[in-house]
Protein backbone atom coordinates (compact mmCIF):
# COMPACT_ATOMS: atom_id res chain seq x y z
CA UNK A 1 0.00 0.00 0.00
CA UNK A 2 2.80 2.45 0.86
CA UNK A 3 4.42 2.03 -2.57
CA UNK A 4 1.05 2.52 -4.30
CA UNK A 5 0.51 5.78 -2.41
CA UNK A 6 4.04 7.03 -3.04
CA UNK A 7 3.63 6.38 -6.77
CA UNK A 8 0.22 8.11 -6.84
CA UNK A 9 1.72 11.18 -5.14
CA UNK A 10 4.77 11.29 -7.40
CA UNK A 11 2.60 10.83 -10.52
CA UNK A 12 -0.05 13.27 -9.19
CA UNK A 13 -2.84 10.78 -9.81
CA UNK A 14 -6.15 10.76 -7.95
CA UNK A 15 -6.91 7.73 -5.80
CA UNK A 16 -10.15 5.99 -4.89
CA UNK A 17 -10.47 4.07 -1.64
CA UNK A 18 -12.72 3.10 1.24
CA UNK A 19 -12.09 4.60 4.69
CA UNK A 20 -14.39 4.58 7.73
CA UNK A 21 -16.90 2.66 5.63
CA UNK A 22 -17.15 5.46 3.06
CA UNK A 23 -16.00 5.42 -0.56
CA UNK A 24 -13.79 8.41 -1.34
CA UNK A 25 -11.94 10.01 -4.25
CA UNK A 26 -8.96 12.12 -3.27
CA UNK A 27 -5.77 13.83 -4.30
CA UNK A 28 -2.97 12.25 -2.29
CA UNK A 29 -0.69 15.01 -0.96
CA UNK A 30 1.67 13.25 1.48
CA UNK A 31 2.31 9.92 3.11
CA UNK A 32 4.48 9.51 6.19
CA UNK A 33 5.02 8.25 9.70
CA UNK A 34 3.04 9.96 12.44
CA UNK A 35 4.39 10.81 15.88
CA UNK A 36 2.42 7.73 17.07
CA UNK A 37 4.43 5.46 14.74
CA UNK A 38 1.48 4.82 12.42
CA UNK A 39 1.76 5.45 8.69
CA UNK A 40 -0.82 7.91 7.35
CA UNK A 41 -2.00 9.54 4.16
CA UNK A 42 -2.74 13.27 4.00
CA UNK A 43 -5.21 13.81 1.18
CA UNK A 44 -7.72 16.27 -0.22
CA UNK A 45 -11.06 14.59 -0.84
CA UNK A 46 -12.81 15.59 -4.09
CA UNK A 47 -15.73 13.14 -4.09
CA UNK A 48 -17.44 10.63 -1.83
CA UNK A 49 -18.75 10.48 1.70
CA UNK A 50 -17.54 12.57 4.62
CA UNK A 51 -17.67 11.84 8.32
CA UNK A 52 -17.60 15.61 8.90
CA UNK A 53 -19.38 17.52 6.11
CA UNK A 54 -17.23 20.21 4.50
CA UNK A 55 -14.04 18.59 5.77
CA UNK A 56 -12.06 18.01 2.55
CA UNK A 57 -8.60 17.49 4.07
CA UNK A 58 -8.17 14.09 5.72
CA UNK A 59 -5.43 12.26 7.58
CA UNK A 60 -6.09 8.55 7.03
CA UNK A 61 -4.22 5.66 8.64
CA UNK A 62 -3.12 3.47 5.75
CA UNK A 63 -3.80 0.36 7.84
CA UNK A 64 -7.50 1.30 7.69
CA UNK A 65 -7.64 2.06 3.95
CA UNK A 66 -9.22 -0.65 1.80
CA UNK A 67 -10.08 -1.16 -1.87
CA UNK A 68 -7.56 1.38 -3.12
CA UNK A 69 -7.32 2.14 -6.83
CA UNK A 70 -5.12 4.66 -8.58
CA UNK A 71 -7.10 6.62 -11.16
CA UNK A 72 -5.91 7.74 -14.57
CA UNK A 73 -6.97 11.28 -13.57
CA UNK A 74 -3.94 13.52 -13.11
CA UNK A 75 -4.15 16.77 -11.14
CA UNK A 76 -1.68 19.47 -12.13
CA UNK A 77 -2.56 22.11 -9.53
CA UNK A 78 -1.96 21.44 -5.83
CA UNK A 79 -5.12 21.02 -3.72
CA UNK A 80 -6.50 24.20 -2.09
CA UNK A 81 -4.52 25.17 0.99
CA UNK A 82 -1.75 22.63 0.40
CA UNK A 83 1.57 23.27 2.17
CA UNK A 84 4.63 21.03 2.03
CA UNK A 85 5.53 19.30 5.27
CA UNK A 86 3.17 18.04 7.94
CA UNK A 87 3.43 18.80 11.66
CA UNK A 88 1.94 15.40 12.53
CA UNK A 89 4.53 13.43 10.53
CA UNK A 90 8.01 12.76 11.87
CA UNK A 91 9.10 11.25 8.55
CA UNK A 92 7.60 11.91 5.12
CA UNK A 93 8.00 9.21 2.48
CA UNK A 94 6.45 11.19 -0.40
CA UNK A 95 4.75 14.57 -0.83
CA UNK A 96 3.70 16.90 -3.62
Amino acid sequence: MLEVLKTAINDRKEIEFTYSGLRRVAQAAAVGELTTGNIALRCFQTEGGHITPGHEWDLCLISDITDINVSDNVFLINPPGYRRGNKHMVRIFAQL
